[in-house]
């Protein structure tokens, strides 16, 4: 990764088309991500901030993200201050990961008021802040942090405002020459890049170093490298090499694997985030509902064990049979007070002597019953532990594939699933402060790169709604083979097959085998697709189909997104 102080340069130039815009909205989709939508130049954008440990970033985005019913206090006071506002200035703080938009807005009264946006991209320290430039103080943040927590600075409501601690090193802007000839005149290290200039991380300063191997002019090359990263980046560029993904708003030269490039870096970011940051949304919503689901299974696997087991004892059945019928032929060859009885088996071909355990306390009528009553109840039990064996494998594959949906949803599709589970008797749905509306199942829309429509169950409900419901008979529906995924339509009866493969990929993705690769997918027509009576939602059985081998892959999903 490398949202460095490099990249924050680049990304606070290209968002400098942002400056004079008017922010219209504001959203908070969760306690680590804010959204401020802006009408500038003419244009709608989506600015994004987020303080994720693991994924804290700014950037616009063209990506949906789901707000709750009820906008948290956070959001609530940044529309008091700034929505309505316009944005004076983008600028970063000393080349490091801090990003200041200046905005004019108008308090309770009509009067004017400068208001800043900071957001600090520091990993686990990060934060957003909004303060007042006039008095200087924190009017509030996403995070705070009282004294007992750093004693360097206080982050509460009310507080002045202390940027964090300066890291000594030298300004990349603002070194000099001289420096530049001193520092270079002998052969560095990454490491040591790193520890002497601000804003670089270890994957920048490898790129700087690969660049000045084969140059006499080192500071003139610096310069240049630095150059490069103003007007929002040269090439920005996402790379996937040595079982690692790397990204940056310049070509990474010194890295050999596989590249991506795109057109600025706000769509660089919405790749490499888009799913790791949507499954984190979903993990914040859903983590109840994993660990309930994954305990569901291991309990099912458990009883799926015993059940072999009594399966097992259960299929003995034709000895319990043949011991019965070799007594009562033989009822005169042994008499009571006898633990064993040896007799021919008429029904083997080779007719061997075989010895048949009995009880001294029963008589020969008593003990040829005994086992006729042990293969009635052999033969009734192993009917019930098919029937418990069948229902129990049934469960495992439903709980399954809701696992598998949870994992790929949308924070939205979240609350389907716990609906689902709790009309099929497993969960008692949470008591909402509102009733919500009751809302349609909505599949999630696509565009094919031809032009066609395509629609993707994300959930149960949504495949039944989007099967049964929405689809026409003649459209054509995609599956994966054999493997828990949703539900694909194309809403056509003659696809061409750009659009057919790209349909294929969205089922692909959308699925268990997300991260296999020539992953079997299905396609009929809808006629063909039917649903036995009394199965649990999302299961159908389907005929006349033929079948893709389609490898997943992000980049067309967003881009099949992006067209919708």
């Amino acid at each position: 990764m490398a949202f460095d102080g490099l990249f924050t340069y680049s990304m606070t130039a290209d968002l400098q088309q942002l400056v004079t815009g008017r922010i219209t909205k504001i959203h908070q989709p969760n306690a680590q991500e804010v959204v401020l939508h802006i009408r500038a130049n003419g244009s709608n954008h989506k600015l994004l901030f987020s303080i994720h440990p693991s994924y804290a970033r700014v950037h616009l985005t063209e990506q949906s993200i789901d707000n709750p019913a009820e906008p948290p206090m956070f959001c609530m006071l940044l529309r008091k201050h700034i929505e309505g506002g316009f944005i004076s200035s983008i600028k970063q703080h000393d080349f490091d990961r801090i990003i200041i938009v200046e905005i004019q807005s108008k308090n309770e009264i009509g009067d004017p008021i400068v208001r800043e946006l900071h957001a600090e991209i520091m990993g686990r320290h990060s934060n957003l802040l909004l303060i007042d430039k006039e008095q200087g103080k924190i009017v509030d943040s996403l995070k705070h942090l009282p004294p007992s927590v750093n004693s360097f600075r206080t982050v509460l409501p009310g507080q002045p405002y202390i940027a964090p601690p300066a890291q000594n090193k030298w300004h990349p802007l603002a070194v000099t020459d001289e420096q530049l000839t001193m520092f270079f005149s002998e052969l560095k290290t990454a490491k040591e890049v790193v520890s002497q200039f601000t804003g670089f991380s270890p994957v920048h300063a490898e790129e700087l170093l690969f660049r000045l191997t084969d140059t006499t002019d080192r500071v003139g090359s610096f310069k240049n490298f630095i150059a490069s990263f103003n007007n929002g980046g040269a090439e920005p560029m996402y790379v996937f090499a040595n079982n690692k993904t790397y990204f940056s708003p310049i070509a990474l030269t010194h890295l050999q694997g596989d590249v991506t490039i795109y057109p600025n870096v706000h769509e660089l970011l919405d790749r490499v985030f888009f799913a790791r940051a949507e499954r984190d949304r979903v993990k914040q919503q859903a983590g109840d509902l994993e660990r309930w689901l994954q305990n569901e299974i291991d309990k099912l696997t458990l009883k799926t064990k015993k059940l072999n087991k009594d399966y097992e004892r259960a299929s003995k059945l034709d000895q319990f049979q043949l011991y019965g019928e070799l007594l009562m032929a033989n009822i005169y060859a042994f008499e009571k007070g006898v633990r064993e009885v040896t007799v021919t088996n008429y029904y083997s071909e080779t007719e061997e002597k075989i010895t048949i355990p009995v009880s001294d306390r029963k008589t020969p009528i008593e003990n040829a019953q005994s086992y006729y009553t042990k293969y009635t109840k052999a033969k009734n039990a192993l009917i019930m532990v098919q029937e418990q064996l069948e229902k129990t494998k049934e469960e495992i594959t439903y709980f399954e594939m809701l696992a598998q949906q949870v994992q790929q949803a949308a924070p939205g599709d979240i609350e389907e699933i716990r609906e689902e589970l709790a009309e099929q008797g497993y969960l008692k749905l949470r008591h909402a402060r509102k009733k919500k509306k009751q809302v349609k199942p909505e599949p999630e829309r696509y565009v094919s790169s031809t032009g066609v429509a395509i629609s993707v169950g994300k959930n149960n409900k949504q495949n039944d709604m989007l099967t049964f419901k929405i689809a026409k008979r003649t459209d054509i529906w995609l599956h994966t083979k054999d493997i828990p995924g949703s539900h694909v339509v194309i809403h056509t009866s003659e696809p061409d097959d750009t659009t057919l493969r790209e349909a294929a990929t969205l089922a692909a993705y959308f699925s268990k085998a997300r991260d296999s690769s020539s992953v079997p997918v299905d396609y009929t027509e809808i006629r063909q697709v039917k649903k036995p009576n009394g199965a649990k939602p999302g299961f159908v059985i389907y005929f006349e189909q033929k079948t893709l081998y389609i490898d997943p892959d992000e980049t067309v999903i967003l881009q099949l997104k992006k067209q919708s």
